[in-house]
């Protein structure tokens, strides 16, 4: 009988693990990057790919790193709120194209618009590995001086940018904008 009893329980207790993970925001999932330096990075350009974009260009400003691919559902669905973001000019936002085909990313920026100031090619996806990418759309936001100072995981939305990014945007240039 407990030779019964045991898979049984085993089940149970995984359903409730499962039944709790349900209840959990996927979007809280803690980046270590947190308060430290961006990873050092070198990317051949989208729309360039003889010329680099670098952890460099995303200093001096406080800005945003937006991890994207054609293939992305949720890229699709956030692309009109980063357009709506890129043209208040509130903060540049750069674009890593993550493990995608170069061809159907400039077809796709083409045909829906570019909000990017500039987009690196990640085709290996070593770069987001070292910025702790668990996949498509993240979004990082970034201190002048190159700090990290947030990562959303899911589609970006303009609640979300409201109540997360712009308070933060304004402590990172001193209360200011």
């Amino acid at each position: 009988m407990t030779r019964f009893a045991i898979p049984v329980v085993v089940f149970a207790l995984l359903v409730g693990l499962f039944w709790l993970g349900l209840g959990k925001d996927p979007t809280l999932v803690p980046s270590p990057l947190i308060g430290k330096p961006m990873p050092a990075f070198s990317m051949p350009r989208l729309n360039d790919p003889s010329r680099a974009l670098t952890d460099a260009d995303l200093r001096g400003q406080v800005s945003l790193l937006n991890v994207w691919a054609t293939w992305c559902v949720g890229c699709r669905q956030e692309h009109a709120t980063l357009l709506a973001i890129s043209k208040t000019g509130e903060v540049p936002i750069y674009g890593l194209n993550w493990k995608d085909d170069s061809l159907q990313a400039r077809a796709w920026l083409q045909r829906l618009g570019n909000p990017y100031a500039a987009i690196g090619v990640d085709a290996d996806g070593r770069v987001a590995i070292d910025w702790g990418v668990y996949g498509a759309p993240e979004t990082f936001l970034m201190a002048p001086d190159g700090t990290v100072l947030y990562k959303h995981i899911a589609p970006l939305t303009m609640e979300v940018w409201e109540r997360e990014f712009l308070p933060r945007i304004r402590a990172a240039r001193g209360g200011q904008g």
